[in-house]
């Protein structure tokens, strides 16, 4: 059966236009557009019967629905042709259960979604394959767009540049200069972008980016494109599925720019009107305390937002004082219990290093949204019995750098209370054997 969808104004203005268009907001009132889908054509099969058909293709070869992505077809973009499809089989990351972190921590039921075990190391892979997808068929179909453009801190960027080189499809990364992390800046780099290390931050980096591509042969592709977001909502899609289609107590995701949160909350939405689930998670949005204009914002009732000027944090992917999807994120926060969360720098180096050391490789992201947690579970309002999920949005490999200061003490301002450095010996069987029985003593206490 053929679906329809359109991108449609979040105020509810009466503007209507094809996914196909150049356009990201509203030419009426300004607001944001989203993606909007015949919800009473896909309400003809029941909760049953697409639970059934998405489990039915999960990691199956059959082009392009072994995609965790594309595998919800109908749900994300059905209007794209199979032939432009643009897809690495993204998505079915796994589920970490992290018993023994959350028996420290007073939570047992305790999971992580290793979002970031994807082909560019993070989430942004599951947005841009949808992106990507569409401007693939709208060149197809004689669009005048030549390249596609973002700013980043890093991920966003090496995810365009990826699924554009796929494609063929030329793409132009704007990038805050010395702020993005060694192993992010050589991914673009790589892929063949044209990659410009600017002199600003973030925040400076999406103003740039939104005033070029003004020019409509140059397509705009972060978050503020509704279109990243029908991808990124698979991800509460996937968790319920692993789970065997039963909803967590709570999802902890760290936030910067907004568009993961509201994504998954358009996800879990579509899941209960759908009848999939019957009940929603409680959501916890946590931010760095040096760039946290949302928890800011929550304070105050989302009364209303006051951007902010992002400070230093080594959280750098969330470094972000002017979130574009912030109106997106208050809907859905307003939908859903739950709360935002903040963290500090030593909080979140604190929570990504106690989390290395049951298993993980916790990017600092993911230490913020660990660090949230932790506070949450202090204060009671996550209980002992809860089942809680926390989003990993990048994989670990791409902060190294980071690790690797934090076990030398040299992250200005933070104290690393778990640092482990290699310990320096002669080649002399006696010193290395009393080495390792003091570390073995160490450990037994």
């Amino acid at each position: 059966m053929a679906y329809d969808c359109w991108l449609q104004c979040v105020r509810d203005c009466s503007g209507r236009f094809p996914v196909t268009d150049v356009i990201y907001r509203c030419p009426a009132c300004g607001g944001l557009l989203e993606v909007q889908h015949d919800m009473a054509a896909l309400s003809e099969r029941s909760g049953e019967q697409w639970r059934a058909l998405f489990d039915g293709r999960t990691r199956t070869n059959d082009w392009p629905y072994g995609s965790g992505v594309w595998g919800k077809k109908e749900w994300v973009l059905p209007l794209v042709d199979d032939e432009h499809i643009v897809s690495m089989y993204e998505g079915h990351t796994n589920l970490f259960w992290a018993r023994r972190l959350g028996a420290e921590v007073g939570v047992e039921d305790l999971w992580v979604k290793l979002c970031g075990n994807s082909h560019t190391g993070s989430f942004k892979d599951l947005g841009m394959t949808v992106l990507v997808s569409v401007v693939n068929q709208m060149i197809a179909s004689g669009s005048p767009v030549r390249a596609l453009a973002c700013a980043s801190t890093g991920d966003t960027s090496a995810a365009l540049a990826a699924y554009g080189a796929a494609a063929g499809i030329p793409t132009i990364v704007f990038l805050p200069k010395n702020k993005v992390s060694d192993a992010q800046l050589i991914q673009p780099i790589a892929n063949g972008a044209l990659v410009l290390a600017l002199d600003t931050d973030f925040d400076g980096c999406m103003a740039l980016v939104r005033e070029v591509t003004k020019d409509k042969s140059l397509y705009l592709a972060n978050s503020m494109n509704s279109l990243r977001i029908e991808g990124q909502k698979t991800v509460g899609i996937e968790i319920v599925q692993q789970f065997d289609w039963q909803v967590p107590d709570w999802i902890v995701i760290p936030v910067g720019n907004l568009g993961n949160i509201s994504a998954l909350g358009k996800g879990f939405l579509m899941m209960r009107e759908l009848g999939l689930i019957d009940r929603l998670p409680k959501l916890v949005a946590a931010q760095a305390e040096q760039a946290n204009p949302f928890y800011r914002s929550f304070q105050r009732g989302f009364e209303k937002l006051e951007p902010m000027h992002a400070g230093e944090t080594i959280a750098t992917a969330i470094q972000i004082g002017n979130p574009v999807s912030y109106e997106k994120a208050v809907q859905v926060m307003s939908r859903f219990e739950g709360c935002v969360e903040q963290a500090s720098e030593d909080e979140i180096a604190d929570a990504s290093a106690r989390a290395d050391l049951t298993g993980m490789y916790a990017c600092p992201h993911t230490g913020v949204a660990l660090a949230a947690l932790f506070k949450l579970i202090n204060r009671g309002v996550v209980r002992p019995q809860d089942r809680v999920v926390v989003i990993s949005t990048a994989h670990g490999l791409k902060f190294s750098t980071f690790k690797t200061a934090y076990h030398r003490d040299a992250l200005s301002g933070i104290k690393a209370s778990r640092q482990n450095p290699p310990v320096e010996l002669a080649a002399d069987a006696q010193a290395v054997r009393h080495t390792i029985q003091r570390f073995l003593d160490g450990q037994s206490q």
